[in-house]
């Protein structure tokens, strides 16, 4: 038995059955090292000495956590849901429905994708922001499938095509150097480009739950405990504009150094040096952060610790050869076979930047014996990683958008946020990666 098969199924399998990823991942590794014919010991050592390369990823998720608290504590959140909220009431008659609807849906759509990359706080800003905005919903009789759905697309989309924040990170930390790793060189610059047919299927997927799926009005039980525009404190104007300070610091620090970890923390400077912040709460301010973002950076972490493993049984070349022999020259059966098996492996780790070292371990030899370009390589592996992260039970950018459309009780997690970003997004995005691996 190849010890990829076993150590990838064994763990989409734990994943599927809702155990601890961290703890499937390293199961997993375990149990593919040995079936490789490496020694336990041997096993520990690659696995550990892996673990390094998602280090990294880990703190820069920490430290954009602690940005995400610090820019809450700030009050600018409650300002933007003020200001959201007030421009709204302004019109309350029926005429306007429409309108409201819609700004209301493109106000949390800009805000989404700003998450990933312009402000990079990624889902900190929906249990913040969105739960005001339900008795507004309410009002509206406005679907919250489809705000789920249009939170997730901007949660997912960004990072696949714009290269910067959490783009960055899944573009050209975790993509292009796994390829790398894994022997295929390409143009950093080629990278994003390469996305933009694949993340095309993501634009119709939104389009389809806008105009089609979710366009009626949906009833919804006004909360008694109506949230009041009035009553809360809004920050001074000096806290706003140094909150717009802090965050063109990150931007512009990050962009330059092309670190997120620096960015994150000059923002977090921004805070402190103006008083905004106290010292004495930037203890406090850094275990948010550790709370909001942790378990993804551990998973992250895992994950390439289970990818060296993998690489270590040496058994990836035999299963390539395997499968090489099986699919032929047919480049289309084979794309839609590795898409298929990438919208699986996501599905149950439920993070897609998780998946990629994974992925890419298997998939990019086995795409370059099949005679693949190398930037359709680049397609069919970010869209086979990608895949699955919108409809997964376990993906942050379905948790998310629950976090804060079901503070009612009113939200279910898998009929209103997981099944419907899976029908909508994995579906289109499948067909338009299979093209563009084909095209490219």
């Amino acid at each position: 038995m190849n010890a990829v098969v076993v150590g990838v199924a064994l763990m989409l399998i734990l994943s599927v059955a809702r155990l601890n990823v961290v703890i499937s991942l390293c199961v997993s590794a375990i149990t593919a090292g040995l079936v490789g014919g490496m020694s336990l010991l041997k096993i520990t050592q690659v696995f550990e000495q892996g673990l390094g390369e998602g280090a990294v990823i880990a703190l820069s998720y920490v430290m954009l956590g602690a940005f995400a608290v610090a820019i809450s504590r700030s009050g600018l959140t409650d300002w933007m849901a003020h200001k959201i909220i007030t421009k709204i009431s302004d019109s309350p008659s029926h005429q306007h429905i429409a309108l409201m609807r819609t700004l209301l849906c493109s106000i949390l759509l800009i805000m989404a994708i700003m998450s990933q990359n312009l402000i990079p706080v990624h889902i900190a800003f929906i249990p913040i922001l969105v739960p005001p905005l339900l008795h507004v919903m309410t009002y509206l009789k406005l679907d919250r499938r489809l705000i789920a759905c249009v939170l997730t697309f901007g949660l997912v989309t960004p990072y696949m095509v714009l290269p910067v924040g959490f783009g960055g990170v899944f573009l050209h930390q975790l993509l292009a150097s796994n390829l790398a790793v894994n022997g295929l060189k390409v143009d950093p610059s080629a990278i994003a480009p390469a996305m933009w047919l694949p993340a095309t299927g993501m634009v119709i997927g939104l389009l389809i739950a806008v105009f089609v799926s979710y366009r009626k009005p949906r009833e919804y039980t006004a909360s008694d405990n109506e949230f009041d525009a009035n009553s809360i404190v809004l920050p001074s104007p000096k806290a706003i504009v140094i909150s717009a300070v802090a965050i063109v610091m990150a931007l512009v620090v990050q962009l330059y150094t092309g670190s997120m970890i620096f960015g994150a923390l000059s923002g977090l400077a921004v805070y402190f040096v103006t008083g905004q912040i106290s010292w004495k709460q930037s203890q406090t301010v850094l275990s948010g952060g550790v709370e909001l973002m942790a378990m993804i950076g551990f998973i992250m972490i895992s994950a390439a610790g289970f990818a060296a493993v993998i690489r270590a049984t040496g058994e990836v070349n035999s299963l390539v050869n395997l499968l090489g022999s099986w699919l032929g020259s047919n480049q289309a059966i084979a794309s839609a076979s590795m898409l298929l098996v990438g919208l699986i492996v996501t599905m149950g780790i439920g993070s897609s930047f998780s998946t990629i070292p994974i992925i890419a371990t298997i998939y990019t030899p086995l795409a370059m014996q099949l005679g693949f370009s190398p930037i359709a390589v680049v397609a069919l592996v970010g869209t086979a990683a990608a895949l699955g992260d919108a409809g997964s039970p376990a993906s942050d950018s379905t948790l998310g958008p629950t976090s804060g459309l079901n503070a009612d009780g009113q939200h279910d997690h898998i009929r209103d946020s997981v099944i419907p970003t899976f029908l909508h997004y994995n579906l289109p995005l499948l067909v338009m990666g299979w093209v563009a691996s084909l095209v490219l």
